[in-house]
């Protein structure tokens, strides 16, 4: 079955979008269930086959490297295709199989070979999801929140059973086979969603459109300050699992962690839907009140002695992560054309967890390993106050001169 329109002038019929609502949600459960396994467990995997911190996070750095050069692939394909779902369906796919090799080859050179193909399919499915919800939800009157926290509600809630099965089955094999069920569970959902009829389907956008959105100053320092806040937020990522471990906790509290992080995403999502305003003025406020918020979240995460204390700060990652992404995912949308929303998005995903992913996993990586986890969490609060600053005087210019709200870019047909 198609995914391009009849009429290309013709946007999701309400019949496709009530068709849509209920495997969309699913779709973002077990997508984000099944990412929530393999992110908070998968470095115990690899500590439990013998690796120190410097190697894990040098692993794990590949994906967001891979990022670099996939969620542009991706994004671009995408638009070009016009067709989300199924290019999803086949991110997917890869992943699947993939995964397979990642969790039973024997050798280090061979880890490495299957975690770059691994990385290439499965880093950029959050943008090309999140595309996927706007595209369902564009002329519905749907918001974006009340989908998006079904991926909410699936990290935390499979993060919880998972640290439970995994701390009676060991991370092998429970993380190898949780991770493909939920995986395989994601792939029927994918499949069972309708076609996707974008009202753009034939748009193009005049040449440099999108060279000019970049260039766009305040969009510009959004991404780059974007990239300081979220470099300790990806060294969180990676390694507060591992710094729950040598604190003396348990798979079981590991998992607990991350439910506690998640579970009230879905509201703070919710609150954004409900309050949210398409003004850069509330933008600055909100990401420089975010920002404030990570800074202190670090500073705490530094000085902790017991490992339950973490379970109780990482509390703070439902309003700090929900309100950057919520935030960054409208801005996002406001300032790059319809025809290349899955570029955009995959853009702002580059900034947030792709560089800055890479150098939390090598620099965090040799940072936990040499100084210990307290040093690690005070370079992260030091970066986000940085960006704290830099938002508040974002906030301020853009007051000062009275910088108009951009209108997106449309292409011309």
């Amino acid at each position: 079955m198609s995914d391009r329109p009849s009429n290309p002038s013709q946007s999701l019929s309400s019949d496709t979008n009530r068709a849509a609502f209920f495997p969309l949600k699913a779709f973002n459960f077990f997508l984000y269930g099944a990412i929530a396994v393999f992110a908070s467990f998968f470095p115990l995997y690899l500590q439990d086959a013998g690796m120190n911190k410097l190697t894990i996070g040098t692993l794990m750095a590949i994906g967001p490297f891979v990022s670099l050069i996939a969620n542009p692939f991706w994004g671009y394909l995408g638009d070009r295709l016009e067709n989300t779902r199924r290019m999803l369906i086949l991110m997917l796919a890869g992943t699947l199989v993939l995964a397979q090799f990642v969790f039973h080859v024997q050798s280090y050179a061979m880890i490495y070979v299957a975690m770059i193909a691994f990385f290439f399919f499965q880093s950029p499915m959050f943008a090309q999801s999140n595309t996927m919800i706007l595209g369902y939800i564009d002329g519905s009157g749907r918001k974006f929140g009340g989908f998006r926290l079904w991926g909410s509600l699936g990290w935390a809630l499979t993060a919880a059973a998972a640290g439970f099965v995994i701390d009676r089955t060991g991370t092998s094999p429970g993380v190898p086979w949780l991770f493909t069920g939920l995986l395989g569970l994601t792939l029927l959902c994918a499949i069972a969603l309708p076609s996707l009829r974008r009202a753009t389907a034939t748009s193009i956008v005049a040449p440099g459109g999108f060279r000019k959105v970049l260039t766009n100053p305040t969009f510009s320092a959004f991404l780059l300050l974007g990239v300081l806040v979220s470099i300790p937020n990806a060294m969180n990522g990676t390694f507060m699992t591992l710094y729950i471990t040598d604190l003396g906790g348990s798979r079981e509290l590991v998992g607990w962690a991350v439910f506690s992080a998640s579970i009230l995403e879905a509201v703070f999502f919710l609150i954004f839907d409900r309050f949210f305003r398409r003004r850069l003025g509330f933008m600055m406020i909100c990401l420089t009140a975010v920002s404030a918020l990570f800074a202190l979240r670090w500073y705490l995460m530094s000085v902790v002695s017991d490992p339950m204390h973490i379970v109780y700060i990482q509390m703070l990652h439902s309003v700090t992560y929900a309100g950057y992404f919520y935030v960054g995912t409208q801005m996002t949308s406001m300032f790059v054309p319809d025809a290349y929303r899955g570029t955009g998005q995959a853009l702002f995903t580059l900034s947030w967890s792709g560089l800055s992913g890479v150098f939390a996993g090598i620099v965090g990586g040799w940072m936990f390993d040499n100084f210990g986890a307290p040093m690690m969490y005070q370079s992260g609060a030091a970066l986000s106050v940085i960006g704290t600053v830099g938002f508040a005087a974002m906030g301020y210019t853009l007051y000062r001169s009275r910088q108009p709200d951009p209108v997106p870019v449309q292409g011309k047909s």
